[in-house]
């Protein structure tokens, strides 16, 4: 039997947040988001973290399959990537000139990549994003964005829904919302909207929230890459969340395409804040003539952090380790779920796996069972796909199977 977690300290730290902090904790990693339920079961801050665990301010430690929602690809502080931060640090890091770190790193994109010509840094995904879609906009003189139903691509006006709060008509006026994986209804968008199209975005496959992850159906991305060509349509890539951990060139490269924009961000420097949007020649001067930049975008120690990242990623060949370790977690919780009746859906890509219960439409069961494993040290969530990283062990493997076992015993015994 694991121990079972208590949380008293993190609801007196939540109870001072929420007194000066909207939500206490907003955003994603808040319990408002809707992935924390039921939010007596899970921590809510932390103390410290190292490798593939975090601990929380009361001392418990878990299994971390979050990543602090993707960014720790190679462990927390990994020395390589620490040390190189700290190197930095010392010269300097936001400087009224920047560093020769920024040429370094974008040519190592450059290199990496495979649909990159050239690279500009900002600090989160977000900021990416949204950058590509006025790049699009600037280069094709159109208005009109095409969306697959289920996507995220950041918290902009642009990105949100009609009736999200603050979000007005014009800013989504321009959205066009089709069904993925299908091609007909693009080729539709493009007859209703002829010569008004600047671009498609899209992650590399549809990694929503709430639903089984789906992969792109077999030709789909090539067909879609052939239709924006012939009609002058700019293919965006949101690679924010599956970026480098499916393959170090790219997404798309993952996939047998080359985007004309893609975007990076979360696993690009293990931690540190800094994201990329990489894009073809073709778009590069009208790159150069937007106006866009932050206060931080140019500051060097996440650039030094990068480097050393993407490095470590390539010498270790990341892709397979992570693919090999989440084929051998994917394989042990389905056995655990079908060892007490449980019918464990474990979709999309097995280095960002997304887990539901498919005994129950409700969710409820799912909740339950996420819940049992949170109170003893597996961190997962309700309805958001999930991350592993380099540090993960067999070990660590061995023991998450363990507790789902024991979870999914104790929801098969509580609903009798």
């Amino acid at each position: 039997m694991h121990k079972i977690y208590e949380y008293p300290k993190s609801r007196e730290y939540f109870a001072r947040a929420a007194a000066v902090i909207p939500s206490g904790i907003y955003g994603h990693q808040g319990p408002a988001e809707g992935c924390y339920i039921p939010v007596e079961a899970f921590p809510l801050f932390s103390e410290r973290a190292e490798g593939t665990y975090f601990w929380d301010v009361d001392g418990n430690r878990f299994i971390d399959y979050m990543c602090a929602y993707g960014p720790n690809v190679l462990g927390y502080n990994d020395p390589d990537v620490d040390a190189a931060a700290a190197a930095q640090r010392k010269k300097g890091d936001c400087v009224t000139a920047p560093s020769t770190k920024m040429i370094e790193f974008a040519e190592l994109l450059v290199d990496t990549v495979a649909s990159a010509d050239w690279a500009f840094f900002a600090k989160n995904g977000n900021d990416v994003t949204t950058l590509s879609i006025m790049a699009a906009r600037a280069y094709t003189r159109r208005k009109k964005i095409v969306f697959f139903k289920g996507y995220y691509h950041g918290v902009s006006p642009w990105t949100q829904k009609i009736d999200y709060p603050g979000i007005i008509e014009e800013d989504v006026a321009n959205n066009i919302y089709i069904p993925w994986n299908d091609v007909s209804a693009f080729e539709q968008a493009i007859a209703e909207n002829p010569g008004q199209i600047a671009a498609v975005i899209s992650q590399p496959y549809m990694h929503g929230n709430f639903k089984d992850n789906e992969l792109p159906a077999e030709g789909f991305w090539k067909k879609i890459r052939k239709l924006c060509t012939d009609n002058g349509i700019v293919l965006v890539i949101d690679d924010v969340r599956a970026g480098f951990r499916l393959d170090l060139a790219g997404s798309d490269h993952y996939y047998g395409f080359e985007a004309d924009l893609i975007c990076f961000c979360k696993a690009i420097a293990n931690g540190y804040n800094v994201s990329a949007l990489c894009g073809k020649d073709f778009l590069k001067s009208t790159v150069s003539g937007m106006t866009y930049t932050g206060s931080y975008w140019l500051s060097a120690v996440p650039f030094a952090a990068g480097i050393a990242c993407i490095t470590k990623m390539r010498e270790l060949d990341l892709p397979r380790l992570l693919l090999e370790k989440g084929l051998k977690l994917k394989e042990g919780l389905i056995a655990a779920g079908k060892k007490h009746g449980f019918d464990l859906h474990v979709s999309g890509e097995p280095a960002l796996f997304y887990l539901r219960i498919a005994d129950d439409d409700t969710l409820m069961l799912h909740q339950e069972w996420i819940a049992e494993c949170v109170k003893r040290g597996v961190f997962f969530t309700n309805h958001h796909n999930h991350f592993l990283n380099y540090a993960l062990s067999d070990g660590d493997i061995a023991e998450t199977v363990s507790i789902a076992d024991e979870a999914f015993a104790v929801v098969a015994n509580r609903r009798g």
